[in-house]
């Protein structure tokens, strides 16, 4: 009897040693941290984990490209405070070289692990103005970024993934053509968009059947010295959904506000939309007929809770 319960305790001790792992880690430059780079520390965290792990970045300029796998769910990176941690990296389509689907091979910052969080992050892409170069690419569920800045210029922020929603809070994002695309169901709340050059700001791709794309809510739109002629977006896929709810729209937005991307069987199909905006931009008498404007009561199904609830998947 004694060997037994001695055997039974020996298998729970170990049963729960290999249960453990580390919900907190701390990333730092100077060596004073678990790890000196984030993607050390992504990699050595624990896959699937059943309690969220956070990986404090301590301040500083982390040049590296950062991946967060599909088995790293649950995982928060976070800075203290905005403005402290950068994480930088220059890839862009011509230089990538991976044949014509080059531009998802780009991002500085890639998720694709569920349930991840960012706070107070700047992630950049400083290729420049030389074409497609992804800042953040977001191709995961349940998806947070806050307080971040999303700096690059031509495909800035990736958010993407058919059956997958996504929150932009307290954010800016900048860029200059298409600078929000993907196919993701994804709310932008109180976030700075800013166009650098006259020309896109999105170019969503949401699949067909979709109650929602992507849902600009109390977001103030800004431009460059000398940037004039902006749309608020084109359809890079046929049932695009692009809306503006409670925005503030700068002088820049073109006054017929959308484009068809040179294909205009496309106007019957997406679903672009503006309602309750203020700011010169937000002038709709000259916006193109297939643009809907809806009434200010519409706002109330624009909310986080509407935008972000769980939808039918598609059939087998």
């Amino acid at each position: 009897m004694k060997l037994m319960a001695s055997l039974f305790l020996l298998q729970a001790c170990c049963a729960a040693a290999a249960g453990q792992y580390k919900t907190e880690i701390r990333v730092a430059l100077d060596g004073s941290g678990d790890f000196a780079t984030i993607q050390e520390a992504i990699d050595n965290a624990k896959s699937f984990p059943d309690e969220r792990i956070t990986i404090s970045i301590a301040a500083g300029m982390y040049k590296e490209k950062v991946t967060v796998h599909s088995w790293n769910s649950r995982l928060t990176l976070k800075a203290q405070a905005p403005g402290q941690v950068t994480i930088s990296w220059n890839d862009y389509f011509d230089k990538i070289k991976r044949g014509p689907n080059s531009t998802f091979h780009t991002a500085t910052l890639l998720v694709q692990g569920d349930d991840f969080r960012a706070i107070n992050l700047i992630i950049e892409n400083t290729a420049g103005p030389v074409g497609q170069a992804i800042a953040v690419a977001a191709e995961a569920d349940r998806c947070e970024f806050e307080n971040c800045r999303m700096l690059g210029n031509q495909d800035t922020l990736y958010a993407d993934g058919a059956n997958s929603r996504q929150r932009y809070k307290d954010c800016t994002i900048e860029g200059t053509t298409d600078f929000i695309f993907g196919g993701a169901t994804a709310l932008f709340e109180n976030c700075t968009i800013h166009s650098k050059s006259n020309s896109y700001i999105t170019a969503a791709s949401t699949p067909q059947g979709r109650p929602y794309g992507f849902v600009f809510l109390n977001c103030k739109l800004t431009a460059a010295e000398g940037v004039n002629a902006v749309y608020l977006g084109r359809p890079w896929r046929s049932f695009a959904k692009t809306v503006f709810v409670k925005c503030d729209m700068g002088p820049h937005i073109r006054p017929e506000g959308w484009h068809n991307w040179n294909a205009p069987e496309r106007e019957s199909t997406v679903f672009y939309a503006e309602c309750a905006n203020t700011g010169p931009g937000s002038n709709t008498a000259k916006r193109v007929p297939w643009a809907k404007l809806l009434p200010d009561s519409a706002a109330d199904d624009y909310s986080p809770a509407h935008v972000l609830k769980p939808f039918p998947l598609p059939e087998w």
